[in-house]
């Protein structure tokens, strides 16, 4: 069984990452587009908005693999939202080395929100969109409800 972002999760992501039509550099200088899109990103590249959801809907399936591969203990949907958010950002490679990741599957929820705090910088300096987000991230994860996560 694996699961899904809901339309909450991907409204915390669309707010953070935004959305640009035109290819720009983000601050690691790393080409991107539409909702954070990278990988095949080139200067001077244009999109449509429908372009850029696309891009979003095929990236969100990345990273929704990397947490239905890579976490092993039970998750509510805002748990689960929230670990899609902040590996959209730092990568599926950076999550799955995380100590974030081993305190999680430890079965040590509360260090492991801790853990969100610690990835606010951008080169060496700290980020303010990023505390931001990391603050959001971890509340979401916090969040104490009953939901379970929507199954594909």
């Amino acid at each position: 069984m694996s699961y899904t972002t809901s339309q909450s999760g991907i409204e915390l992501i669309k707010s953070f990452e935004g959305c640009r039509l035109t290819s720009y550099q983000d601050v690691a200088g790393i080409w991107t587009i539409g909702y954070g899109h990278t990988g095949d990103i080139r200067s001077g590249m244009h999109i449509t908005k429908e372009q850029a959801e696309n891009y979003l809907r095929t990236d969100l399936e990345k990273f929704e693999r990397c947490i239905n591969q890579y976490v092993s203990v039970p998750l509510t949907q805002n748990m689960f939202d929230a670990l899609v958010s902040f590996a959209y950002n730092v990568g599926t490679g950076a999550f799955r080395k995380s100590t974030l990741l081993r305190k999680l599957n430890q079965g040590d929820t509360d260090n492991a929100a801790r853990e969100f705090s610690r990835w606010v910088h951008a080169g060496k300096k700290i980020c303010p969109g990023l505390v931001r987000r990391r603050k959001e991230e971890q509340k979401l994860f916090l969040q104490k409800t009953n939901n379970k996560p929507n199954n594909k």
